[in-house]
């Protein structure tokens, strides 16, 4: 993700054919992955977003257009050629003046508490070496009744699938997670109206935090 190469076929070419693989053949492609994302954070015209390890800024421009010049869609990554991309990209939409990107970690999120409508994170919290405490810092910029949208790994039914994954996993260093621990974590940390949907190898996971 750091070098110059992935970025120019991150989005049509490489996050498209990761997502299949883990999502399977009946799993949600990229469109629906976006209309998930919409529905689970529920965003308005006005609305501030964050869209956390955004990399080319796919979503944040979406993001973008639904909250409109009077909100904010903010990106962030810590690969500054993503976010070169992102910006590239982002400079014949029209939608400058409701998008932002910052270079950061995710798990030291460098913003302040309290001021976003909906933070995403898709396809990116199982590859933080600390993803608990990135989803504490996700969970601290939310406003009361704010919303979050994950995609992130889950763990497969049979045993020999999941003796398969942690194999997997232990060499990469990702992380797996059990197909309803997502749902503790955000409950865990005030989040009501849960909502989990399983694709392949993969969850999505929303919830509003309470007020």
């Amino acid at each position: 993700m750091l070098s110059g190469v992935v970025p120019r076929i991150y989005e049509r070419w490489w996050r498209p054919a990761l997502g299949r693989a883990m999502k399977g053949v009946l799993g949600p492609g990229m469109a629906e992955e976006h209309h998930i994302a919409r529905r689970l954070l529920d965003l308005s015209e006005g609305d501030a977003v964050l869209d956390v390890a955004c990399g080319t800024g796919n979503f944040t421009r979406g993001f973008a257009r639904r909250v409109g010049p009077k909100g904010l869609a903010l990106g962030i990554d810590v690969s500054e050629t993503m976010l070169a991309r992102a910006v590239s990209d982002t400079a014949d939409t029209g939608l400058h003046a409701q998008t932002a990107y910052v270079r950061g970690d995710a798990q030291e999120l460098p913003l302040v508490d309290s001021v976003f409508d909906g933070v995403c994170c898709f396809a990116a919290l199982h590859l933080f070496a600390d993803p608990f405490r990135a989803l504490d810092r996700m969970t601290e910029v939310l406003v009361p009744g704010g919303r979050i949208a994950i995609l992130t790994s889950a763990l497969g039914r049979s045993v020999p699938l999941r003796a398969w994954e942690r194999l997997a996993t232990t060499r990469s260093g990702a992380h797996l997670f059990e197909r309803d621990q997502m749902v503790r974590e955000l409950e865990s940390r005030g989040f009501t109206d849960v909502r989990l949907r399983l694709a392949g190898v993969t969850q999505f996971v929303g919830g509003a935090l309470a007020g």
